[in-house]
């Protein structure tokens, strides 16, 4: 129902993203989506980068007088950092004279790759659009999706739970407590106790001059029964979901509720119960994560996304140049250390664009009375069941 399509490349004059199929009279706010951009900047272990820019949108087309059109809806995000690459990023003149081509690929980045399959000798011109820079896009396009959400009570939030080798143990149960103590958190964790250890070993990654990964909890509050499909595999919810949240660089993995565990226990021990309280069907546990059949029960959806430590190491592992073919180290560009923090912003709202999508695929996206109307006579409907 709505899709969108980003450019831009990380060193260039700016990242743009045109949303399309969004329904008209829903009220926009640029300080949300200047809110979302700013958290993914932030972070503990985030490198130089994040202090040069200061990311903000701008729209150009879709919006008047704060409210959506249902037209195309075009977003810019200025990269402020092309003032020192406009000779080197330039998209007319010559190359200058002291050009440095980019010929070592990086293991574990889209270098080698994307070098041979677009036959490029310089391999910035692979690195440039490959860049999580370009999560800008995904997280301006989330963040629109979440203030549609947000009409209609569905929450999207997410919070770490894994940097490396260190775990959360001790969360808040309250919910609201959970959130406000990752916000509050440099590495968004709701463990205070582990957010200490977490951060030292992103200090340990930086004295090696190595990167580490780590894992992130979404929880998506609010959804009625009956988003997503079980008659199609490509409209199933959980695989849109996962093969979304795959999109983004560096995850390697994602589970959906008990995820790998449910493959460790006897079914008694994974599937949900299903109880009626009088006005309407629950469950007191939650092991699917909110999704069965690749439609949402009703339960808050639960999913865990992997990310790999960035590819990046300013002590490189070894390479082959591609014009010499001599082994020689990877090359090195400015990055991070850790930015698993950053990632699960980016996740956040790329689920945000996911569940949307498949909201407006059910109810509709002309305008917002009118999903509201459908919305609202649906509810009444599963009350009847």
């Amino acid at each position: 129902m709505i899709r969108y399509l980003s450019g831009g490349e990380s060193h260039g004059p700016e990242l743009t993203v045109i949303v399309e199929g969004f329904p008209s009279q829903l009220k926009v706010s640029k300080e949300i989506i200047d809110e979302q951009l700013k958290k993914r900047q932030q972070g503990y272990g985030r490198g130089l980068r994040m202090k040069i820019e200061s990311d903000q949108v701008e729209i150009t087309s879709g919006v008047r007088f704060g409210y959506t059109l249902g037209s195309p809806i075009t977003m810019h995000v200025v990269n402020r950092d092309f003032s020192h690459w406009t000779d080197k990023m330039a998209v007319w003149d010559s190359p200058p004279e002291s050009l440095k081509e980019i010929h070592r690929p990086r293991p574990g980045h889209a270098d080698l790759a994307g070098a041979i399959k677009y036959d490029h000798r310089d391999i910035r011109n692979v690195l440039e659009r490959a860049s999580a820079r370009n999560t800008a896009t995904m997280v301006a396009a989330g963040a629109l999706a979440r203030q549609l959400l947000a009409a209609f009570n569905i929450q999207v939030t997410a919070h770490v739970v894994e940097i490396g080798s260190v775990k959360a143990q001790s969360v808040p149960r309250d919910w609201a407590e959970l959130v406000a103590t990752a916000d509050a958190s440099p590495v968004r964790t709701a463990d205070k106790d582990a957010e200490s250890k977490m951060m030292a070993l992103i200090d340990e990654a930086k004295a090696n001059g190595d990167t580490v990964g780590g894992v992130f909890e979404i929880v998506i509050q609010g959804c009625p029964i009956g988003l997503g499909s079980y008659v199609h595999p490509d409209r199933k919810l959980d695989g849109r979901l996962a093969g979304a949240l795959m999109s983004i660089q560096a995850i390697k993995g994602v589970e959906i509720g008990l995820g790998f565990e449910a493959a460790r226990r006897f079914g008694s021990k994974v599937h949900d119960p299903i109880a009626h309280d009088g006005s309407r069907y629950m469950r007191p546990s939650n092991g699917a994560g909110g999704l069965e059949g690749g439609v949402t029960n009703g339960e808050p959806i639960v999913l865990r996304v992997a990310m790999k430590p960035i590819s990046t190491l300013y002590k490189p592992l070894n390479s082959v140049d591609m014009v010499t073919k001599q082994v020689e180290p990877a090359a090195v560009e400015r990055s991070d250390y850790c930015a698993v923090p950053a990632a699960s912003v980016v996740g956040e709202n790329v689920a945000a664009w996911v569940i949307a999508d498949a909201f407006l695929e059910k109810f509709g996206n002309d305008s917002m009375d009118q999903i509201r109307d459908a919305y609202n006579a649906y509810l009444e409907r599963v009350k009847q069941r």
